[in-house]
């Protein structure tokens, strides 16, 4: 025997000596043991042991390698001998103290007896159920697939039971993970049940955190890496994955791809919308969360009813996100985690234009229609064109193809350490984001014109445990944000396009000059802008922007444990600092356009031509303008926290306080100059009765600069029960599948002071210099004088949100399948509104806001998640379904009466449902024109316009169609319903993950796009070409009307016939990846496929004309590295 003093030496030893003894020092067998670990060796186990007691070991190198890992050990201040029988119970081995000497030794093995088989077949078992060594009294034993047979243990744990021979045993308890055991050649089962770690798991609520099992309030979490997504946003990655979440993208440019969300969908029609987001319990904006990586989070929850909301009182009514970020761990070295990945980002889908023939030969088809006799585009120009006999005198130019890349590259790298002991934890974390844009630079140019992001972003947590009782942690978030890109807006540059024509000029004529201020742009005279018209690719390349933001949030908060005044009692203290910045640079200049003057054929084949220059010369240096603005918020919140179990009683406390301070760097004026501030208090109380009967009551009352001393502060209760019917014994015997079953319910009223409008609204604004106002019944009168440029309304109040909900959270076959289900409704009152519109000017008020809470929604739906896990030895699979209806009713708000014409009221209808025409057909000829209602829209309608139906005639007999026959139509812009399916199935080292996401019942009108425009150059889309009437082609159901020179009123209003049905499903991700020892790589892709009846351009980029920067469809490859 040898003894080996250090654990760290023991692999050196083993070489030489098989047979070694190791882990051998002295002292006393008294001293008390603490650990926790998810996973840890029992070699790791002795060391730490050996460190907190100096103990002695004597143990086999041999016996160790029989040893297997243990899991999820936690055993807090408990006598040595009590921690090595936790820690030897499931491993082959026993130990023995022998004068202060820990002797690890093989277990005896026991020969099994053979079962006492009785004449019927069946066997008797007999044994004891505990845990931590303690006797479970009432533990059910029953037959898997015979539960009629079974049985309870007794007081000292004991059972015995008759079963028939190789059954197989199910033991269950409340509170505790079920077991089955097989009998096999056993009579006599004991067995040791653990605590169900679903009982025990801790979700986020507002200020604080609770067990799962006793949340009444409507909640819902995910797991941080399934946010982690190929896209730069993080808000990209809400939609379908999270019921109760309605989320679309817009947008593809970078630093503005984000998703936007709602919680519940829309209740208000004025004002804020968005939810509350709370990161580490400080309230940030969604760019904030946007630059958020998956990696620093430990935490992801929506707050959905009153009960979880309350409590954040005025700012709550729209829902609450809540995101904690990781912290340190007591590890026995630093965890190191790097991800790297590249991307190749593309349009999904981009408007198709027609080609410079079509464009012109459809033109003369407009032009012709009219009758007007005009100048059409000439035979030879055409053919020319169709020849391409010269890109100067027959341009024939694809603007979108010449200024935009068909695709981009983007990188992202994130470095993270997290590590710490007992006393002192930390968690690092760096983020490094490149996004490139589409647009195509200008070699002429010293600067690139293409959009770029570079994002950086940092996550540095420090927690400190002062003493057992006191901790504190320092908790740094900084964003860094710089943006480059074209002196246009990048949306404005994709909508240029459509107002050049592919035929009227080149992009730019022979370049013969030094630099960027020689170029020749083509053009064309007759235009508003410098007498000509717009060359979308010189308005892109002359000029650049710059800006750079960067938001630094700083958090430290404590918490001292007051158990020397009774247990359970906290008091816990939160102060943050956060400043942003940002500084803006832009750069732009003017450029000259040349059009064609004269041509002819030369004897070479080609042209020539003069050149002539296109309205006046312009200024062609760069000029600047710069600005800057910036803000700061302090936040302050105390509070006090009680939590303690009586025998089967469980109770809670909390009473909080909270204060922000919110300030502009560089005001502009007096009011922007003053301080915006807020506070409030918050309570919370919640009682549980043996895991069963649940309650849970909470206030907030807080006060608000937006509104006068005696509407200033408000307060908003909530109530919640939940009944846990799977802890019931009568109900397990009915149902021994289900494993939870709670019923929820919950009332409670919200606030939202973030209504719109200026600031103060309870306070007059006058205009005392160079003002005058109008009165009169023709407004024929005008005074000089003081204005009114708001009316004091001294009752202004919060808007007030009433929350009902009713939820069903379901576990089957030990929570391998879960449902949660909730039902609610929302009745936003006191919507803020201005009432300017219907209050006659005859009095003067013309331009005068007038303000009050008028306005009523009520908010309806319902939304479920499915869950589904299964896993075996070298597989397993989750199944994940969300599935959400959001259905609002405008119930009040600030209209005329419509007591004659109704059609035109949004009340009955919800938020965002579009106003307009309801289109029949296309007119068949001219006698039909003359048979039906005149319609007033404007322009002269002719064979092949739209025909709409006459609405009111039965009200007003008129036989006349105009603007009072518009009717609310189709579903609202955001969309009511949201649904996803995310799977994930891993085998051996491979993983393959997927997200299918899709909406419905949403509608948008397309606009913007019709040929030709009021100044005859706007583009075509090719639908048009395609499907249009005409006298050759006269489809009454055509995709197009007759075309028009200019644009015809009476086929560009908004109508039926332009609404579109936005729903669609994507597939939204997928993964595959191979994960070997400490790496991982993968193959990822975001936005990859969609299924619409829509076609022209991606839906969820909704209306318009398809021409803001295009959503993207990314393909990833990353590789993930982990030492530990």
């Amino acid at each position: 025997m040898r003894y080996i003093g250090s654990l760290c030496n023991r692999s050196t030893k083993v070489a030489v000596l098989l047979t070694a003894f190791i882990f051998l020092t002295h002292v006393s067998s008294a001293q008390n043991v603490t650990l926790k670990h998810k996973q840890i060796t029992l070699s790791e186990a002795f060391q730490e042991i050996r460190k907190q007691t100096n103990v002695d070991f004597i143990i086999k190198t041999s016996q160790l390698d029989k040893v297997r890992p243990i899991q999820n050990i936690d055993i807090q201040n408990k006598p040595l001998k009590q921690a090595l029988e936790k820690l030897l119970e499931h491993q082959p081995l026993v130990f023995t103290i022998d004068n202060g000497i820990i002797v690890i030794s093989d277990r005896e093995k026991k020969t099994p007896l053979a079962p006492t088989v009785q004449k019927n077949g069946k066997v008797e078992i007999v044994g004891t159920v505990k845990n931590d060594g303690n006797n479970l009294y009432g533990v059910s034993v029953k037959v898997k697939d015979s539960p009629s047979i079974g049985t309870t243990t007794d007081g000292n744990g004991r059972y015995i039971l008759v079963v028939p021979a190789n059954s197989t045993l199910i033991f269950s308890y409340v509170g505790y993970a079920n077991q089955e055991i097989a009998i096999a050649d056993k009579r006599r089962i004991d067995v040791q049940l653990s605590p169900d770690q679903s009982l025990s798991e801790v979700v986020v609520v507002g200020y604080g955190t609770q067990k799962k099992t006793s949340v009444v309030g409507a909640l819902e979490s995910v797991k941080p890496e399934t946010l982690r997504i190929p896209t730069a946003n993080l808000s990209n990655a809400l939609g379908g994955r999270l019921s109760g979440v309605i989320a679309v993208q817009r947008s593809g440019e970078p630093g503005a791809d984000g998703a936007s969300f709602f919680i519940r969908g829309v209740s208000t029609f004025s004002g804020a919308t968005n939810p509350l987001i709370l990161l580490d319990g400080v309230a940030i904006s969604k760019g904030d969360l946007d630059a958020l990586a998956p990696e620093v989070i430990e935490s992801f929850s929506v707050l959905k009813d009153a009960t979880a909301t309350a409590v954040f009182g005025t700012r709550g009514a729209n829902g609450v996100l809540i995101i904690t970020t990781k912290t340190g761990k007591d590890l026995n070295k630093p965890r190191i985690s790097a991800r790297a990945q590249s991307q190749i980002s593309r349009p999904t889908s981009i408007p198709k234009f027609v080609d410079g023939v079509s464009y012109m030969e459809m033109f003369n088809e407009a032009v012709t229609g009219r009758g007007t006799g005009e100048i059409l585009y000439s035979q030879d120009k055409i053919n020319g064109t169709r020849l391409g006999l010269d890109p100067y005198v027959y341009p024939n130019v694809d603007w979108y193809n010449e200024m935009f890349k068909s695709r981009t590259i983007n990188n992202e790298l994130n470095l993270n350490v997290q590590g710490g002991g007992s006393k002192i934890g930390y968690f690092l974390s760096a983020t490094g984001n490149i996004s490139n844009g589409l647009l195509r630079k200008f070699d002429l140019n010293s600067f690139d014109n293409n959009v770029s992001v570079k994002r950086y972003s940092f996550q540095n947590n420090i927690n400190v445990n002062l003493t057992s009782t006191t901790k504190i942690a320092l908790k740094l978030n900084a964003q860094l944000r710089d943006y480059y890109g074209a002196g246009v807006d990048a949306p404005s540059v994709f909508g240029d396009i459509m107002n050049a024509n592919p035929v009227d000029f080149p992009i730019m004529f022979p370049f013969t000059g030094i630099d960027r201020r020689d170029v020749q742009y083509g053009g064309k005279a007759g235009g508003t802008v410098n007498n000509g018209f717009i060359n979308p690719f010189a308005r892109m390349v002359n000029g650049y922007q710059n800006g750079f933001q960067s938001t630094l949030l700083t958090t430290i908060d404590g918490a001292q444990k007051l158990d020397f005044i009774t247990k359970g009692l906290e008091f816990k203290a939160l102060v943050s600092f956060k400043n942003w910045s940002n500084t803006t640079t832009k750069r732009t200049s003017g450029y000259n356009q040349y059009m064609i003057n004269s041509y002819a054929p030369d004897p070479a084949g080609g042209y020539t031509y003069d050149l002539v220059m296109v309205g006046q010369p312009q200024n062609l240096s760069l000029g600047t303008e710069t600005g800057t603005s910036g803000d700061r918020e302090i936040y302050f919140q105390p509070s006090i926290e009680y939590n303690r179990t009586f025998g089967n009683h469980t109770v809670s406390g909390l009473f909080l306080y909270n204060t922000t301070d919110f300030n502009v760097n560089n005001p502009a004026d007096l009011i922007s100059s003053l301080p915006r501030r807020r506070q409030g208090i918050t309570g919370r109380a919640t009682y549980g009765f043996a895991n069963k009967y649940l309650a849970e009551v909470n206030f907030g009352y807080n006060g608000s600069e937006n509104f006068a001393t005696g509407s200033r502060f408000g307060f908003f209760p909530s109530v919640g029960l939940g009944y846990v019917l799977s802890n019931e014994k009568f109900f397990t015997d009915l149902f021994p599948a289900v494993s939870n079953l709670k019923i929820r319910g919950s009332w409670g009223k919200v606030g939202n002071d973030q209504i719109g409008g200026g600031r103060f609204p309870y306070l007059s604004d006058l205009k005392l210099d160079g003002a005058s106002f109008t009165t009169g019944i023709d407004q024929n009168t005008t005074y000089t004088g003081p204005t009114y440029l708001q009316f004091a309304n001294p009752m202004i109040s919060w808007e007030v949100a009433e929350k009902k909900n009713i939820g069903v959270d379901l576990g089957i076959l030990n929570n391998k399948f879960n449902i949660v289900f909730d039902l609610y409704q929302e009745d936003r009152t006191n919507i803020f509104v201005d009432r300017s519109a219907t209050i006659p000017n005859v009095f003067g008020t013309a331009g005068t806001k007038v303000y009050g809470n008028v306005g009523e929604v009520r908010n309806r739906g319902f939304d479920f998640s499915l869950e589904w896990n299964k896993s075996e030895k070298d597989w397993g699979i989750s199944m994940r379904g969300t599935f959400t209806y959001a259905h609002n009713t405008v119930l009040k708000n600030n209209e005329p009466a419509f007591t004659k014409y109704r059609n035109l009221s949004q009340i009955g209808y919800s938020i965002g449902t579009n106003l307009g025409y309801l289109a029949e057909r296309l007119f068949i000829d001219q006698a039909e024109i003359d048979n039906s209602p005149l319609q007033q829209l404007g322009g002269f309608v002719a064979p092949g316009d739209i025909k709409y139906k006459d609405l009111t005639n039965d009200i007003d007999g008129l036989n006349l169609i105009n603007s009072d026959d518009r009717v609310r139509m189709g579903y609202p812009t955001t969309p009511e319903i949201v649904y996803g399916l995310s799977t994930s199935i891993n085998y051996k080292k491979f993983d393959f993950s997927f997200l299918l996401q899709g909406v419905d019942r949403t509608s948008f009108m397309i606009s913007g796009f019709h040929p030709f425009g009021n100044q005859g150059v706007r583009n075509v889309l090719q639908f048009i070409a395609e499907d249009r009437w005409s006298p050759e082609n006269p489809n009454i159901f055509a995709a197009y009307p007759r075309l028009s020179k200019l644009d015809n009123l009476n086929n560009t209003e908004a109508s039926s016939y332009w609404l579109r049905n936005g729903a669609f499903l994507k597939l939204r991700s997928a993964e595959i990846g191979y994960s070997h020892k400490f790496a991982r790589i993968f193959l990822s892709g975001y936005n990859l496929l969609t299924f619409s009846k829509f076609k022209l351009w991606d839906p969820e980029q909704g209306g318009g004309n398809g021409l803001g920067y295009p959503t993207q469809q990314v393909f990833n490859l990353g590789v993930q590295l982990r030492f530990n």
